[in-house]
């Protein structure tokens, strides 16, 4: 017990060690490090893991009956293991993914792997995927964050998890026990099967205990089931295996417990002296048994997948090219294994597993898709490896380097060979027996001639480098460090001190000296021409410019510091630059000189100040105050006009300069320049420019280019600036809002409130610079009263006609324009008696009890039940006889005044076919029933037990019916009394009110007029609302017409917009 507590405290600490490491950021050797310390520790799964269900997930996902079946199975969950790996590393990294709070099912490595194991999604709740979707699993909404610290620890147990299979599945676990209690055939050989009856011991049985010794092991001493420390020979496999988990061929000198590797020592060596791992530790092992030796077994070895032999140097087999130690073909009964591309490879070199996301392989660093190399490397002795490791020389540098690191002292360039390992030196290996050589030692002396010579090139290369770099944070190049250093030699001088105070002396000395040298080639020049008798020719080369000191100062660095070879190449340079300014048009070469002085030799600074006089019109031109003088077309250098339009009005090309000069030339045409600029803009056909240029007026019929035209968007027409201006500020002085439509085709339909809204919208940014200031404000102010009737709370004056809006809550409203009342719900104007009644109970008492309302009999009613439209609400005391068609004079909205349906040109009904202005009615609107007989209409409401008037009312006027109605009479609509021939028994009105009169009650009781259709009204009225007439075969005719009735009654409602007022 004693012992468990110290392995359970060690276990805590190795944990808390290695989920510091998994967390934070940190190296990746640490983490694989305090991973492997956590698998090495020996305690049962059971003991070992706190939040994963290792034994379970080890029971549940082992299968087959043999060894190798079960390894199998294993191996599997191993893949699964690594995958989740991924999941939690993803977790923790603070840089986590897009995607990291979902899983798909449908992702295939999710599907082959963690979902194709028992305890998978087990693992994923414990990471924080707990909500379960149709697709896979995701965070709660809830949680912004994932619970690093947990599931830094879940992924460590599903690492440590992961390492003991692979170290198991190799052979190389120091507890195999542990395992092979939890699965019975992983005790069995390969060759023997496990029988149905067996089965695994219960957490109880301690069988790991107890171990039976091997016959082919040497007998040892029995150890307690668990070490109380964790010292370096616990980690070691206590199951030997015979030889090199890499080469398969030599015995075990070493085994790694970082990279879980037991290797013999070339492949330690080999393997080890990669950068990645030369700090790993490796521990002796030294095996029991004798050695054995190559017998003749081992010279060839057999292929398990096709059993070809092949001789021992072939690492891939002959037929099949598959590894040594690849495992057999898999039977039809097995369940095909995970392919190798999603989480490892097989070297084809050295047969050694690598991760799929790596390129080279981790032993030999050959390539993925390498293939095997044609000739096996041969093993280096041992003295020549000794010595290798002792010295050697840069293919670089051809410095001599003393120390195995990778990188050279002078140089800092990698070494082509990779570096030996700094590791313990291991014995060699025992398969073959080499005698070492007998080597006389030699007597070294005090210091080799060549290594001084390496020794001194290497501090003066240290201090140069030094110099540099420090002469870089100065703001002094290289090239000026190394001459200085050559310059002054080895005084105590720095070389920024030397450049800054000796370095102006120098260039001042050296451009004396080229100046001399110019004065003694222009002498003897001079000398020249007067014995030719040129006395006069190349005057101009007696005054020599003299050179600067950034030309100086460059042909110094150049000629390393000496100064004759200085003056040479300054003048060599300034010559070849003088050649190339003259290349480009400027052959005054004292000109040149003295630009090439002040631009310091540069070429382009002295073409600046070359051309710069010939710029200083242009640039008095361009900033003076005078206006640009206008482009003269009929200039005779064309090119200057097509350069000046090319600049000015930036045209795209020169081919489109040339087409606007040409028709600004043409005589038939008197175009303004602005116009042909824009059109040539638009595009390079002549034909098309010419129609741009001439567009007519459809108004006053006169001709414009397109720039002075202007359009609505709600159509294609065009009209001129003039008239457009013109009919807008008329439409908006002295007419409605809805007025304002194209001049030409009177579009858009004003009835549509959202293509109204998008239309008004348009239209006054195209009105904000068209029309004046005092017209544009009015327009404002119409649009603002338009949006305003649409509010709920917005009424009208039954007085004034006057538009307000009205927050209070009582019926009476006083007008704020003409100081009149009337009632907010009936808009009648309002009477003392109203105070307090309802507005029901004030038209019932009036009836009742006002003589001048009973006069007017039904008259009256008609009236009180007028017009409202119902777009703006405004109220009309008129009868609806007559046309249908009704104009609002507030909001020019136009419908139907028997059931209030819109009029329109554009209809939104699929099926209709109209053109032109009209509505769709229903079958009870008046617009059908008006042509109903007044008895037909009588009995559609004795039907329905509704009363109706037919005596005239005492007082009225006989004979004359008194309605009022809009009639066209002028300019103008005016409303007057009907004055048509009254008839018995219809209550004072003519035949047209009284049939208005007795609809209105067929509509204010909702009474379907179908019952009282005809056949033929009814087959009309179906096709008009497109309900199926086809009669059945066999019906009878009336069958057939109290089905459609039916059908019409239960498909077609009534309208919904027709006043239900009694």
């Amino acid at each position: 017990m004693r012992a468990m507590a110290s392995l359970s405290d060690q276990l805590e600490e190795v944990r808390a060690n290695a989920e510091e490491s998994l967390f934070s950021p940190g190296c990746a050797q640490e983490m694989r490090a305090g991973v492997t310390a956590m698998a090495n520790v020996p305690l049962p799964p059971s003991s070992k893991y706190r939040y994963i269900a290792a034994e379970n997930m080890l029971m549940e996902n082992s299968s087959g009956n043999t060894r190798k079946e079960t390894l199998g199975s294993l191996q599997k969950l191993s893949t699964a293991l690594n995958i989740l790996e991924k999941y939690g590393s993803n977790l923790t990294n603070p840089n986590r993914p897009k995607y990291w709070r979902t899983v798909k099912y449908n992702n295939p490595v999710f599907r082959t792997t963690v979902d194709s194991i028992q305890g998978g999604r087990a693992v994923l709740n414990l990471y924080g995927y707990t909500n379960q979707q149709h697709d896979g699993l995701s965070f709660p909404d809830d949680a912004l964050e994932p619970d690093v610290e947990k599931v830094a620890s879940v992924t460590l147990e599903v690492m440590s998890l992961r390492m003991e299979l692979d170290i198991f599945i190799k052979g190389a676990h120091p507890h195999p026990e542990f395992f092979e209690r939890l699965i019975p055939s992983l005790s069995l050989q390969d060759d023997e099967e496990l029988s149905p009856d067996a089965v695994a011991f219960s957490s109880n049985e301690k069988s790991w205990e107890k171990k039976t010794p091997s016959p082919l092991s040497a007998p040892s001493q029995p150890k307690p089931p668990y070490s109380p420390v964790l010292s370096p020979s616990s980690l070691v496999p206590s199951k030997q295996t015979e030889n090199c988990t890499i080469c398969g061929i030599n015995s075990v000198s070493a085994y790694c417990p970082t990279c879980t590797q037991r290797l013999c020592t070339e492949c330690d060596r080999l393997y080890h002296s990669h950068s990645g791992r030369s700090t790993h530790v490796r521990i002796p092992v030294t095996s029991s048994k004798p050695t054995k030796r190559l017998s003749s077994s081992l010279s060839t070895w057999q292929c398990s997948y096709c059993t070809t032999v092949n001789t021992m140097q072939q690492v891939l087999c002959e037929t099949c090219d598959r590894p040594r130690l690849s495992s057999a073909a898999p039977s039809l009964q097995e369940e095909p294994s995970q392919p190798s591309t999603i989480s490892e490879w097989q070297c084809k070199s050295c047969t050694v597993v690598n991760a799929g996301s790596s390129i080279l392989c981790v032993v030999c660093e050959r390539p993925r898709l390498a293939t095997r190399p044609p000739v096996a490397p041969s093993r280096p002795t041992p003295s020549s490896t000794g010595l290798m490791d002792s010295q050697w020389g840069c293919q670089f540098c051809t410095y001599v380097n003393h120390t195995p690191s990778p990188v050279c002292e002078m140089c800092c360039l990698s070494r082509s060979e990779p570096a030996p390992s700094l590791s313990k030196v291991l014995p060699l290996s025992p398969v073959k027996d080499v005698t070492p050589l007998s080597t006389t030692p030699k007597v070294t002396p005090t210091e080799d001639p060549d290594m001084k010579r390496q020794r001194l090139m290497r501090e003066d290369g240290l201090k140069l480098i030094q110099l540099i770099r420090e002469g870089e944070k100065k703001g002094v190049s290289p090239e000026e460090v190394y001459t200085s250093m050559c310059v002054s030699g080895n005084s105590n001088v720095t070389p920024y001190d030397w450049l800054k105070t000796e370095l102006p002396h120098v260039l001042d000395e050296i451009c004396v000296m080229a100046a001399s040298y110019q004065q003694e080639l222009n002498a003897q020049s001079t000398l020249s021409n007067c014995s030719g008798g040129n006395e006069g020719r190349d005057g101009q080369k007696n005054n020599a410019v003299p050179l600067s000191r950034a030309e100086a100062k460059r042909a110094w660095l150049a000629a390393g510091g000496n100064n004759e070879k200085a003056v040479r190449q300054a003048l060599r340079d300034r010559r070849a630059k003088v050649k190339e300014l003259g290349a480009v048009g400027f052959n005054d070469v004292a000109c040149c000189e003295e630009a090439l002085r002040q631009s310091g030799g540069e070429v382009r600074g002295a073409l600046v100040l070359l051309q710069r006089p010939s710029l200083e019109p242009f640039h008095q031109r361009m900033w003076s105050d005078e206006p640009e003088p206008p482009i003269d077309i009929n200039h005779t250098d064309k090119q200057r006009v097509c350069r000046r339009l090319l600049a000015v009005y930036g045209l795209p090309s020169w081919g489109r300069c040339e087409l606007a000069l040409s028709l600004l030339q043409d005589p038939a045409a008197p175009y303004t320049l602005e116009d042909v600029v824009q059109a040539v803009r638009e595009s390079h056909d002549r034909e098309f420019i010419r129609r741009v240029l001439n567009k007519e007026c459809p108004i006053c019929l006169s001709v414009f280019p397109h720039s002075k035209m202007q359009s609505l968007t709600s159509c294609q027409c065009s009209v001129c600036c003039g008239c457009f201006k013109q009919h807008f500020t008329i439409a908006v002085r002295d007419k409605h809002i809805r007025d304002m439509v194209c001049p030409v085709c009177t579009e858009p339909d004003i009835n549509d409130p959202e293509h109204l809204n998008s239309y008004f919208s348009t239209l006054d940014i195209q009105l904000r610079d068209c029309l004046e200031l005092d017209v544009y404000e009015l327009f404002h102010k119409k649009l603002t009263e338009q949006a305003l009737i649409k509010d709920p709370k917005f009424l009208w004056c039954s007085h004034c006609s006057y538009g307000f809006i009205y927050d209070g809550d009582q019926l009476k409203v006083t007008c704020t324009q003409c100081r009149k009342s009337f009632c907010a719900q009936c808009k009648k104007p309002w009477e003392p008696q109203h105070m307090g009644l309802s507005c029901e109970q004030f038209q019932q008492w009036k009836r009742e009890n006002d003589p001048e309302y009973q006069r007017q009999g039904l008259a009256g009613y008609l009236r009180d039940n007028g017009i409202t439209c119902p777009n703006c609400r405004f109220q009309y005391a008129l009868a609806r006889g007559g046309c249908m068609h009704f104009s609002c004079s507030q909001c020019r909205y136009q419908f139907c005044s028997g059931c209030n349906n819109p009029f329109h040109t554009t209809c939104a009904v699929n099926q209709c076919t109209v053109t032109g202005l009209h509505a769709h009615h229903p079958r009870d609107c008046l617009f059908y029933l008006r042509d109903w007989e007044p008895a037909r209409l009588q009995a559609l409401l004795q039907k329905k037990g509704v009363n109706y008037n037919t005596d005239t009312a005492p007082g009225a006027q006989m004979g004359v019916c008194g309605v009022i109605e809009q009639k066209d009479e002028g300019p103008r609509p005016t409303d007057s009394a009907c004055g048509a021939q009254t008839q018995p028994g219809q209550a004072g009105l003519c035949e047209k009110h009284y049939r208005e009169y007795l609809v209105s009650l067929i509509n204010g009781y909702s009474i379907d007029p179908a019952p009282l259709f005809s056949p033929e009204e009814l087959l009309v009225a179906c096709r008009r609302y497109n309900v199926e007439v086809m009669q059945g075969e066999g019906e009878d005719d009336r069958t057939y017409y109290t089905r459609l009735l039916k059908k019409l009654m239960d498909d077609v409602p009534l309208g919904d917009k027709v006043p239900r007022k009694k």
